[in-house]
């Protein structure tokens, strides 16, 4: 991690007078560059931030926060993926239509470049929306400058984000549907909404609530599967039932496994 390198990066950007926004989903990477932004300069911060169904209403939570405490000027926008079959439709690659649809609305409501908090670990993911933020010219600072997830968390906390410096990486609602399943307003607000149960009765978890085969699989990352009591998946049961109007049988549980919700054909080094 070279501070003084992301540090000289950005000031040089700033000093040729461009004007810039950074895309904030209210995740560490996002938040964080944002911070350092406001913490090398005396400019106030744009920062663009999307709400939809697909995004937690506490990530959005976090940004306004974080808007307050940094002096960012914060901008809400919405995207309205949702309106846009080719993201309804939920295929392999729908995170391309995602961020097509927040970085144009970004371009028709704020002057400048646009800078992502996506990092060099991302690059050995499938990210289609690293493909869509390449069409928009989307600059991504942490990868031009060798950083890692790790170093992402490094620096917030020297930065005044050690309240979040910890907070597990969490994709929007939409990753939790599986591919070719349609996306609709209903189901998020469903997956939001159990998931925040979850939360409110086994504090500090890490779960993800997974609509598959017209199931739902509660997968528990922390704390380990195994430590969840017969009462506590009882309830999560039950709340399940009601919510997605459920059976018992069709709620399951399971340790999480990344990209789960996510079925696609591999070809060489290809999606498809």
């Amino acid at each position: 991690m070279n501070k003084n390198k992301l540090k000289n990066y950005i000031l040089k950007l700033l000093n040729n007078n461009k004007k810039l926004t950074v895309a904030v989903s209210g995740g560490i990477d996002s938040l964080t560059l944002a911070a350092f932004i406001s913490s090398i300069s005396k400019i106030s911060v744009n920062v663009a931030h999307a709400v939809s169904p697909a995004v937690p209403k506490e990530a959005t939570k976090r940004v306004k926060l974080m808007s307050k405490k940094f002096n960012w000027k914060l901008h809400i926008i919405d995207a309205n993926e949702l309106n846009d079959p080719r993201y309804k439709a939920n295929p392999y690659n729908r995170c391309f239509f995602c961020k097509e649809n927040l970085y144009s609305t970004i371009k028709l409501n704020l002057d400048g470049t646009i800078f992502s908090g996506a990092n060099v670990d991302d690059l050995n993911d499938f990210r289609p929306g690293l493909d869509a933020a390449k069409n928009a010219n989307v600059l991504h600072p942490f990868v031009d400058n060798g950083f890692t997830k790790k170093n992402i968390r490094k620096l917030a906390k020297e930065i005044g984000l050690e309240l979040f410096s910890d907070l597990p990486s969490s994709p929007c609602l939409a990753s939790r549907i599986q591919t070719g399943t349609s996306i609709t307003k209903s189901l998020l607000n469903n997956i939001e909404l159990i998931e925040a149960k979850i939360h409110n009765y086994i504090p500090n978890s890490d779960v993800r609530c997974r609509w598959l085969n017209n199931e739902v699989n509660i997968q528990f990352n922390k704390p380990n599967i195994k430590e969840i009591t017969i009462e506590q998946k009882t309830k999560i049961t039950t709340d399940v039932g009601k919510v997605f109007s459920l059976s018992k049988d069709k709620v399951k549980f399971s340790e999480y496994t990344k990209g789960s919700a996510f079925i696609a054909k591999k070809i060489g080094n290809k999606y498809a």
